[in-house]
């Protein structure tokens, strides 16, 4: 008889496995945060923490971080956190994150798809938590903005 061996790997790959998607998730996160510090480093042209070199350089300092805010992806939702900048002498919109956005291209064109294929309106919600997790930013209204541009294309 054959005794079947389970080696420390293949547990530890098994468990990888079932925590794919909040491993992604947790990198996608991690790599758009960076992109924002990024962002506002080239703007400001000094890292964080650095003093400007001179009375003439470029203005506006950061001023902490903003509300955590969710943003929800094809793979799900996550949170960041868009650092302030202070006295700069224009408004800064990022351009990885715009300030209103609350979802990418791909999750708002998935939403009048599932309703042209007969998604109730009142079945919206259920659906988009089971797709896009928990912490997904879904409204009532969300639903309603989604029937009139379907009412436009028919």
């Amino acid at each position: 008889m054959k005794k079947l061996k389970s080696t420390t790997s293949e547990l530890n790959t098994s468990g990888t496995w079932e925590r794919l998607e909040d491993f992604v998730r947790e990198h996608v996160q991690r790599f758009i945060q960076s992109l924002l510090e990024e962002e506002v480093t080239e703007l400001l042209g000094r890292t964080k923490s650095a003093r400007r070199e001179g009375v003439d350089a470029e203005p506006g300092y950061r001023n902490g971080y903003g509300k955590p805010r969710r943003l929800t992806l094809t793979n799900g939702t996550i949170t960041v956190r868009r650092p302030r900048i202070r006295d700069l002498n224009e408004r800064f919109v990022s351009q990885v994150l715009p300030l209103f956005k609350r979802q990418t291209k791909e999750v708002g064109e998935l939403l009048p798809q599932l309703y042209l294929h007969g998604l109730a309106l009142g079945d919206f919600e259920l659906a988009l938590r089971g797709l896009l997790g928990e912490g997904a930013p879904l409204s009532p209204r969300l639903a309603v903005a989604t029937e009139d541009p379907m009412a436009r294309r028919v």
